[in-house]
């Protein structure tokens, strides 16, 4: 039976893990590659899980199924310039052989539901482009795009003609 509860310090090891196993998957897609260098998390990994799991304002899950973690989610608490607040998902993360099942989905109704207590006006998730199978998976948890970010890459006029 899937589960999502939260983490703990005895999570760390296989949460990094699996944000790895994250990053691997999402660095080669399109938009992956600056993902990656902008806002992915920064090794030593468990330093940063570790302070998510200190922060009152983040919320840090780990999604198993039957007791074996095969996802984790983090969120958090933005203060907006007006005062009102956002909860932010930073991470949602299953395991290709454990998707489907609904183990996505017990974690991000979790967060809903604790962005909603800490009084979060609304909520923000990243999807890289083309990544359908993730864009899909915010739609069908309520989520709607507010915003689209335009990237023009400089890489190709930096190299010296052939």
């Amino acid at each position: 039976m899937e589960e999502a509860r939260p983490a703990t310090d005895a999570d760390v090891a296989a949460v990094a893990r699996l944000a790895r196993d994250a990053i691997a998957e999402l660095a080669p897609m399109r938009g992956g590659a600056i993902w990656r260098a902008r806002e992915a998390r920064r090794e030593p990994l468990e330093e940063s899980l570790r302070r998510d799991l200190a922060d009152d304002d983040a919320r840090a899950l780990v999604g198993t199924i039957a007791g074996v973690p095969l996802g984790y989610a983090v969120a958090r608490v933005e203060e907006l310039g007006d005062g009102t607040r956002l909860g932010v998902v930073e991470d949602i993360y299953v395991d290709p052989g454990a998707r489907e099942v609904g183990l996505g989905e017990a974690m991000m109704e979790d967060l809903v539901a604790w962005c909603r207590q800490k009084g979060c006006v609304g909520m923000d998730a990243m999807a890289l482009p083309g990544h359908r199978s993730t864009k899909n998976f915010f739609e069908e948890s309520g989520f709607t795009a507010r915003k689209l970010v335009m990237y023009h890459s400089l890489e190709a006029e930096a190299r010296p003609e052939p």
